[in-house]
């Protein structure tokens, strides 16, 4: 059978500044009582004895929380509440005190190896923002909860990496989230998932960001090349677009002025020259005609 959840609530604590002189004014009250026992009465001794205890039993309950901190406390195992509270305190002496932070800290996901949507070996790696909501879960509700926190924010990194491709392909549809490209939506996604998985220890996700993000070393000079491959097919597109932009707009600028009449022939070699001119990645040799057009 599940145990059931726990739920912090606020524990029982007195100001430790006042509790500290009443242990200390204790302590010189049972000094004070023994000392004054001229005729060794038992009476005055036991007394001196007891004050002395009481004073002890008094002071052991102090405890000290800095500014986002807080103290657990249970008696003989059971939750009896947390204390938030900066500062000098009192508790019950018999209560057993644990402090927790209560402080936004980081944890650095190294980079895993994983393979993506496509199923490419990617590395990917990430950092989480996180901070301690409930400090009961966080103790009693899982053992070790920085461990816990470790093994389920990897576990949330290598899911997400498996849900999204690298990058943009053929086999995608338009507009889909990639990991390269949609660092946004990955992030807030990866929030998500990993405030789910982190509710069972009461600690909350502040903030989430890729970290890491490349191919695997024995596919990088690969997809590396298919880059490459793919950038310059998009320049040579946009190269031969604006040559045949560029060659339309000069022979209707002949033809609208009428600077020289071009028959069909003519306009295919003109055109052709043209587009070797523009579209070459070498310069051209220009060959000068002396004489006439149909020369």
């Amino acid at each position: 059978m599940q145990n059931a959840s726990h739920r912090e609530s606020e524990a029982r604590s007195a100001n430790g500044y006042v509790m500290f002189f009443i242990g200390l004014a204790l302590e010189l009250a049972g000094a004070l009582s023994i000392w004054s026992s001229r005729l060794l009465s038992w009476q005055p001794i036991l007394l001196g004895v007891l004050l002395c205890l009481a004073g002890v039993l008094v002071l052991v309950g102090l405890y000290m929380l800095q500014p986002n901190e807080a103290a657990i406390l249970t008696l003989f195992g059971a939750y009896s509440g947390t204390d938030r509270n900066a500062g000098l305190r009192w508790a019950n002496p018999l209560q057993a005190k644990r402090k927790i932070s209560l402080r936004a800290r980081n944890h650095n996901v190294a980079a895993l190896k994983v393979n993506d949507k496509r199923g490419n070996p990617v590395e990917i790696g990430a950092v989480v923002v996180w901070r301690v909501r409930d400090s009961a879960q966080a103790v009693f509700d899982v053992d070790n909860y920085e461990f816990f926190l470790g093994l389920q924010a990897e576990t949330a990194v290598r899911h997400l990496a498996a849900l999204y491709a690298y990058d943009d392909g053929d086999d995608l549809s338009e507009g889909e989230t990639t990991l390269r490209a949609g660092q946004d939506v990955v992030a807030s996604a990866l929030c998500k998932e990993l405030g789910e998985r982190f509710a069972q220890a009461g600690v909350e996700v502040l903030d989430a960001k890729l970290t890491h993000l490349a191919y695997a070393p024995e596919i990088a000079q690969v997809m590396l090349r298919r880059q490459q491959a793919e950038a310059v097919v998009s320049a040579r597109q946009k190269i031969v677009h604006g040559a045949v932009t560029m060659v339309e707009s000069a022979l209707q600028g002949l033809s609208e002025r009428k600077i020289v009449e071009l028959d069909d022939e003519r306009k295919a070699a003109m055109v052709s020259n043209l587009l070797v001119v523009l579209c070459s990645d070498r310069e051209t040799q220009p060959i000068v005609n002396a004489g006439t057009l149909y020369n």
